[in-house]
């Protein structure tokens, strides 16, 4: 070979390698394995593993549950994220739902009853979230709690649809009320996308959309929504933390019971919901349309610490699409279990934007076990047998 050849093959070497080096960068990171985009997260998330040993001393802000100090300085740069989650009987089960410092529960239409929950302290470690649904309005009251970044696959009413009722105009009335739209007809792969395996039977379509957090908050960076939003101003500047107290002692719990409902009648089979209590744990074992309700993603039954019934009035059908609403703000009655008791609780919302408050019957703000907590909303009415 003589100097020459040797020199022409050296360039095109090296052209062949900056190439495939930069076609593979490109790929890493349009995947997830780069961190890329403005506003990073402190760590990358999507490579954070919890240290079950490390020491729990954090209080969450949402639910009072203790997290270590390197899961603070991840919930400490962003901020809660509120996730539309459908709990269709062909959609289960979901996934992600253990990891919601809050979730809740209501009926969307026609009897089937879909979850929202609150991901902010229990996150830290990516998480897949899972079948993520449509927006409904009585849901976005309590997303404005919050001041929440708001995950779903579109929903009822764009401001121009005559076909919807006004009251029920989700997608309107999340641009009226200036919520950060994570909607995900304007996100793609891999932040959501549709997995037609995901369950071990087929499902329609609308039973698929997976969304990822760590790629979820990574967009929201990108939007100018960390734990400030593009004003400078903190997600919790006019949050209002609920009260938080550790477990009762064991001697102090109620002895074991259940309690179960269903918000429409005749959808029991489906739709009933039971909480058994475990009077070892302190802690509520869920069912789901009468079998225990499990997280696809650790195969583990979903409990909480604090279960806590509000009923509110129904509204509707109310238009074609037979849209039904509740009325969450002002105030209602209600039913609070935690440390195996029961007790009988006012809830109180004073406009779109503040805090719902529990009341005990001498007009205390109640004081709430820490851990997960599931808000059940029920049209006022609603037999709870317990």
């Amino acid at each position: 070979m003589n100097k020459e050849h040797f020199v022409t093959e050296g360039i095109i070497g090296l052209a062949i390698y900056l190439i495939v080096t930069g076609l593979s960068y490109a790929g890493f990171s349009f995947f997830g394995g780069g961190r890329g985009g403005a506003s990073p997260l402190p760590t990358d998330q999507e490579h954070f593993v919890v240290d079950p040993t490390a020491p729990k001393t954090e209080s969450c802000p949402i639910n009072g549950k203790m997290f270590s100090k390197a899961e603070r300085d991840m919930w400490e740069k962003r901020r809660p994220l509120a996730v539309m989650i459908e709990n269709h009987a062909e959609s289960r089960p979901q996934s992600g739902l253990s990891s919601a410092d809050v979730v809740y529960e209501a009926v969307a239409e026609g009897g089937i009853a879909r979850f929202m929950g609150i991901f902010y302290c229990g996150i830290a470690q990516s998480t897949s979230l899972a079948p993520v649904r449509s927006a409904r309005s009585h849901f976005l009251p309590w997303v404005l709690e919050y001041d929440a970044l708001y995950n779903h696959v579109g929903g009822a009413g764009r401001c121009n649809d005559d076909t919807v009722d006004e009251r029920a105009k989700a997608l309107c009335q999340i641009d009226e009320y200036s919520i950060k739209d994570m909607d995900q007809f304007g996100i793609s792969f891999p932040t959501c996308y549709r997995n037609y395996d995901r369950l071990d039977h087929p499902v329609a379509t609308e039973h698929t959309m997976v969304c990822v957090t760590d790629k979820l908050y990574k967009l929201a960076a990108q939007r100018g929504w960390t734990n400030v939003d593009a004003k400078g101003i903190s997600w919790d500047k006019s949050y209002t933390a609920w009260k938080f107290k550790d477990d009762a002692k064991e001697s102090d719990r109620g002895a074991s019971f259940s309690a179960s409902f269903v918000a429409w009648e005749g959808y029991e089979k489906e739709y009933g919901v039971r909480w058994d209590y475990d009077r070892t744990t302190n802690t509520y074992k869920r069912y789901n349309g009468g079998q225990a309700h499990i997280d696809l993603e650790t195969k583990q039954q979903l409990i909480a610490s604090v279960v806590i019934v509000q009923f509110a009035k129904e509204i509707g059908p109310l238009d074609v699409h037979a849209h039904i609403l509740y009325n969450t703000i002002g105030t209602g009655e209600g039913l609070l279990f935690q440390d195996g008791k029961t007790t009988k609780i006012t809830w109180k919302k004073a406009d779109r934007n503040k805090r719902t408050v529990f009341y005990d019957a001498a007009g205390k703000e109640v004081t709430l076990t820490r851990g997960q907590i599931w808000i059940e909303l029920l049209p006022t009415g609603t037999e709870v047998l317990y």
